[in-house]
């Protein structure tokens, strides 16, 4: 993207927005961190109560249930139960953070996703107090908290630190972006669904490159989208690399204001807008760079395998996963197992996990509805889903589950496997449950590439489950198609899907809904009441939260027993006076990683391998691996969390190539050995580590542990080709250096292989963007010297930095 003024874009503001938004996994650590806080405030003599939100905070419980049982009707009151028997620690927080901290406020488990919630219930576009109106803004502990932007309300994600800090009275400190208009024009082909919308948006901006950029859609093609088409396309921005993806206030705005029963707000809404020429009116504003998309250019596509972005015209679908799988896997075999007393063959690009799951799509009635047709129509064929694939409906609202039963089609998505299992993330963060042993044991043996097919909005590689190695995005309807035909090697235009109880073979075109069919239902079994009643008692929780035991008190009672919340360490060593500035002398380079790591690399959020540091740490506890649960619901004890850094099974780097893993080379002996247990033998021998990556470092979700775990380990600086956002902000926020090579250089240019000595030279205050040096001497003794941009982006970072980061910071503005 060309355009802007670079002195406009280097200015920075103080944004204070309206409220925040949380969820479990990084609500957790946030939540663990403030009581760390108030026992700091005790330990200084201070009031603890001096540690609570400044301004209104929601957390929704969302990110925790995993897809144990599935395929059944009891399937959702299992996994609820498992929940609660792994989970109820770190609920017990929750609900002492509920009572304890003022303006905040808790949506219990088994409720929906928070950005669904947000969307269909928790948003005022508008807001009002003491007789003042003003818009409805937010920061979230989420990545997708963007979701947002379809409404008119400006939010995006931020690290759970930074979350922290707005929460407690400080400003997110930002620079003025650039905006990028998108202009929409046209309609939507009638097969094309959102999905397919987003998936084109996704890639289309992401080669061009708005990372960093504000995203508003604009153009005469907007009227032609409903508030969850645009939700479904504001919900991906992250994966097309913007801060923001807007959508102007329009009548489609207030329309669904009143229909989800916000009728107070929505007239509130149209008053103030069109007061304050915020009611979008078809004048086409100035933008930094603008894009066109025709609507009617789209097509129907899917996303894999292993990164959003990577868009595949579904018309092409078969001949190019089919010739990756050939390809670019080493070699496999079919193979023959038993499921259910079933011999079964087990091909390449068998699909294993098959899950309507993520707000994404789960928040559009068109979508849902189009799927529950879809399966209606393969019922009435006969056709029927092979035991290999697990299937699973995880809606992210119960409104999804009123309209899907009121319109009689969900006997039609269970006939095929599709209960409801879950109102959560489930299989879009990684708690996708374990798949049949033997489906796993073939995996395994036979070198299998095996796949899962999602309606979510991420597919990073070792994301979904780790015996799956490809897996592809798409809309709920292409989801259960994959799933009839049981593979990913199929192509869905000419290939059948199976055959009917004549032996006719059955396309995709005989079971594809009719788009009119989907408006009448959405017209006939979407009201008002869908939501409203589904809504009315959300923050009442059912008898499992409301049973649920917690302590009372302004400081919280650590259980010294406890393997799920334990006492942070951040703010053991707080200091009123500042640490000076010095220079990082001969740090070796824990890691050499490649371009777009993601905070999935870093720190994993599904299951904990029990041969990893992070497992036989559990282990030692005397805790069993069936009760290991996963690394997102451990981040309350940063012990797990530290050896878990790192810890993702599929990550590469160049020091151990070919060998993938959680693992290193201790140097200069050249040891191999798991990355925790490297770092441990670095800092026994007090030697500083730095990390070097490529292009697009700390992709994907706002993982605050993806800092706070690599400030354990030990490292003082990452040198990077670039940073995504919101990891580098919360490097900063850890007081880790985020630096960057030179414009026309990278660690290949530069001949770095990782075995260096590296001294970063750092002399008097740092100033944001200056030019540092850095000396690499190699084994031989030589050195290279290379400069490199500090990434302390504006003064107020690097303020934070000198402190230690950002927490440290807002407690000494608190205590002194």
């Amino acid at each position: 993207v060309h355009g802007g003024n670079d002195d406009e874009g280097s200015r920075e503001i103080p944004f204070f927005p309206a409220r925040v938004l949380m969820q479990d996994f990084t609500g957790v650590p946030a939540v663990a961190d403030l009581a760390a806080m108030r026992d700091a405030a005790a330990a200084f003599g201070k009031d603890p109560l001096l540690v609570n939100p400044k301004i209104p905070v929601d957390l929704i419980i969302d990110h925790s249930i995993q897809i144990d049982h599935y395929g059944t009707h009891d399937a959702l009151e299992k996994n609820v139960s498992l929940e609660y028997d792994r989970n109820s620690e770190r609920y017990s927080l929750l609900k002492w953070a509920q009572n304890s901290f003022s303006r905040f406020r808790v949506v219990p488990p088994n409720s929906g996703i928070c950005h669904q919630v947000n969307l269909e219930f928790l948003a005022e576009v508008v807001k009002e107090q003491a007789g003042i109106l003003y818009p409805d803004t937010l920061v979230g502990t989420d990545s997708h908290t963007t979701m947002i932007n379809s409404l008119g309300v400006l939010g995006w994600g931020v690290g759970g630190i930074e979350a922290e800090a707005v929460m407690l009275g400080q400003p997110y400190f930002m620079q003025i972006p650039k905006v990028a208009g998108v202009r929409l024009t046209g309609t939507l082909p009638p097969l094309c669904t959102a999905t397919d919308l987003v998936l084109t948006v996704t890639k289309k901006l992401r080669d061009i490159g708005v990372v960093g950029w504000f995203v508003e859609f604009f153009g005469p093609g907007l009227k032609n989208l409903d508030i969850p088409d645009r939700a479904t396309t504001a919900n991906m921005c992250p994966e097309y690399g913007a801060t923001a993806g807007f959508f102007p206030i329009d009548s489609r705005t207030i329309e669904y204001l009143h229909a989800t029963g916000r009728a107070e707000a929505a007239e509130r809404t149209k008053v103030y807008t069109e007061a304050n020429s915020m009611f979008y009116n078809e004048i086409e504003p100035e933008y930094d760079a603008v894009i066109h998309l025709p609507l009617e250019t789209v097509e129907p596509c899917i996303a894999g395998p292993a990164r959003p972005q990577d868009n595949i015209p579904l018309s092409k679908a078969g001949e190019i996963v089919s010739a990756r799988l050939q390809t670019s896997q080493p070699p496999s075999e079919s193979a023959e197992i038993v499921l259910h007393g079933e011999t079964v063959v087990l091909t390449p690009g068998a699909v294993v996990i098959a899950a309507i799951t993520s707000c994404t799509n789960t928040s559009n009635p068109a979508v849902m509805l189009g799927a529950a047709l879809l399966a209606k129509h393969a019922v009435e064929k006969g056709l029927k889903v092979p035991p290999w694939v697990k299937t699973s409906l995880a809606p992210g609202s119960k409104s999804a589950a009123h309209y899907l039963q009121s319109s009689q089609l969900m006997p039609c998505l269970e006939t095929l496997g599709f209960h409801i299992a879950a109102y959560g993330c489930t299989t879009c963060i990684g708690n996708s449950g374990p798949l049949h042993p033997e489906v796993e044991h073939a995996q395994k043996t036979h070198n299998l590439p095996l796949a899962a097919v999602l309606s979510g909005n991420r597919n990073f590689e070792g994301r979904i489950h780790s015996s799956v190695s490809d897996s592809y995005l798409m809309s709920p309807m292409l989801v259960i198609a994959y799933a009839l035909a049981g593979t990913v090697a199929i192509d869905l235009h000419r290939d059948p899907l199976g055959t009917d109880q004549h032996g006719n073979n059955v396309f995709l075109h005989d079971i594809w809904p009719d788009p009119e069919q989907i408006r009448r239902l959405i017209s006939d079994h979407i009201s008002e009441e869908t939501f409203t009643s589904q809504y009315a008692d959300i923050f009442t929780g059912d008898k499992k939260w409301n049973d649920l035991s917690s302590p009372a008190g302004a400081v919280f009672s650590w259980d010294a027993d406890s393997s799920y919340i334990v006492q942070p360490p951040f703010f053991k060593q707080l200091s009123e006076e500042e640490e000076p500035l010095s220079a990082i002398h001969h740090a070796r380079a824990l890691l050499v990683l490649g371009d777009s790591v993601t905070t999935d690399h870093i720190s994993p959020a599904g299951n904990i391998d029990p041969t990893y540091p992070a497992g036989t740490y559990l282990k030692s506890l005397g805790i069993d691996e069936d009760a290991f649960n996963s690394y997102g619901s451990r981040r309350g004890n940063h012990e797990v969390m530290v050896r878990g850094t790192f810890a993702n099974t599929r990550i590469r780097q160049v020091l151990t190539s070919p060998k993938t893993g959680g693992i290193t080379k201790i140097l200069p002996q050249g040891t191999i050995a798991y990355v925790y247990d490297a770092a441990e033998a670095y800092k026994s021998a007090g030697i500083p580590l730095i990390i070097l990556a490529g292009k697009e470092y700390g992709t994907g979700s706002s993982r605050d542990w993806a800092a706070k775990g690599t400030r354990l380990l030990g490292v003082k600086a990452v040198i990077a080709k670039s940073f995504e956002r919101i990891h580098r902000s919360n490097l900063v926020g850890m007081g880790i250096l985020p630096l960057t090579y030179a414009e026309h250089s990278s660690r290949s240019t530069l001949g770095l292989t990782g075995q260096e000595l590296f001294t970063v030279k750092i002399e008097g205050p740092l100033i944001p963007g200056q030019e540092l040096e850095v000396e690499a001497q190699r084994p031989d003794g030589s050195i290279k010297s290379f400069p490199v941009c500090c990434r302390l982006d504006s003064p107020i970072e690097a303020a934070y930095f000198r402190h230690g980061g950002i927490l440290p910071y807002v407690l000494k503005e608190l205590f002194f």
